[in-house]
């Protein structure tokens, strides 16, 4: 099982790429099987440490079970062990968290992305129950609990850390992007969880933690990989003014959608629609048409999604072939 240590370079997240008449509502086998062999294959050959599917942007919420299936099958197949891959598998209640769980480790999954249930909003003592009955039941499956305050409308406070990682030794990491509590929550984790920033906040990770940011998470790297990684080996080299350069240059990318990633409630109601609406434009991986009911947002953004995605690929050509460290 994969520890705290174990994380090092880019883990890229994929969206789950859709057939057309997925923004259906009647739609069924809606995910693209042959497009997800292909997109994982490559971000692999083009130097991915690791992969994270089914969170947000793979748009966990709105699959069926036979196309979560389908899926997971397929994404831990073409992996076939090559680099560690992480499922998602939130859902709404425990019991169909512990069927997708069963799945994903029976499938050769090396952990899971792990939210909360999203019906009603958990205390701390709830939440660590949650986690810790999923734990105990997969106890050699590495859990990368999924620290999203806005979607989960839960803090992820220091009490939590301290709590969950005396519970739940499973717990390695967590997907996390919040730089002002980041030195709290590591000393209540008392070491045992890595705390994984985005490719955006990385360098603010660096910065207050240097030791321990040895590895980012990046929707982004599903528009091509090469600026997220050319950031994360500067990192590992420590290289720390080329890293700086790379961050401003991302930074450059994302000033299209500022306004929306900016506003934490605007963000929240368009997550999916910008992340996977600006990966289908860049070309890298053919993400297909948004599932409802996220299939929905001002037509105003769809212009800003295209300068996002166009700016990225620019980088794409500025940064390909960036060696191993």
């Amino acid at each position: 099982m994969l520890s705290a240590r174990d994380f090092n370079g880019l883990w890229s997240i994929i969206p789950t790429p859709s057939t057309p008449n997925a923004d259906r509502a009647d739609a069924l086998d809606s995910v693209d099987l042959a497009e997800t062999a292909r997109v994982v294959d490559a971000l692999i050959v083009d130097g991915s440490d690791g992969l994270i599917v089914l969170g947000t942007t793979g748009e966990c919420a709105t699959l069926t079970r036979p196309e979560y299936e389908a899926f997971v099958d397929t994404v831990l197949a073409t992996v076939n062990k090559r680099i560690p891959c992480f499922i998602g598998t939130t859902a709404l209640g425990t019991h169909e968290v512990v069927y997708r769980t069963r799945f994903a480790q029976d499938h050769g999954a090396d952990g899971i992305l792990l939210g909360l249930p999203m019906w009603q909003p958990l205390t701390v003592e709830m939440a660590v129950e949650y986690y810790r009955s999923v734990g105990e039941l997969f106890p050699k499956l590495a859990i990368q609990v999924y620290g999203n305050p806005r979607a989960f409308r839960f803090a992820f406070p220091p009490e939590f850390w301290a709590a969950v990682t005396k519970a739940v030794p499973s717990i390695t990491s967590a997907k996390y992007s919040r730089p002002k509590a980041l030195l709290e929550s590591q000393a209540a984790a008392n070491g045992k969880v890595h705390f994984l920033p985005n490719d955006g906040g990385v360098m603010e990770f660096v910065e207050l933690a240097p030791e321990t940011t040895t590895a980012c998470w990046s929707t982004a790297a599903s528009m091509g990989p090469e600026p997220a990684l050319a950031q994360i080996r500067a990192i590992q080299a420590h290289d720390l003014e080329r890293a700086k350069a790379i961050a401003a240059d991302l930074k450059w990318t994302r000033e299209p959608i500022k306004s929306i990633v900016a506003d934490a409630d605007l963000f929240a109601s368009y997550n999916i629609q910008l992340e996977k609406t600006r990966i289908g434009m860049a070309g890298y991986c053919k993400a297909g048409p948004l599932r409802p009911p996220y299939n929905v947002y001002p037509q105003e953004y769809h212009a800003l999604f295209q300068a996002n995605a166009d700016r990225w690929r620019q980088l794409c050509e500025k940064y390909a072939k960036v060696p191993a460290p």
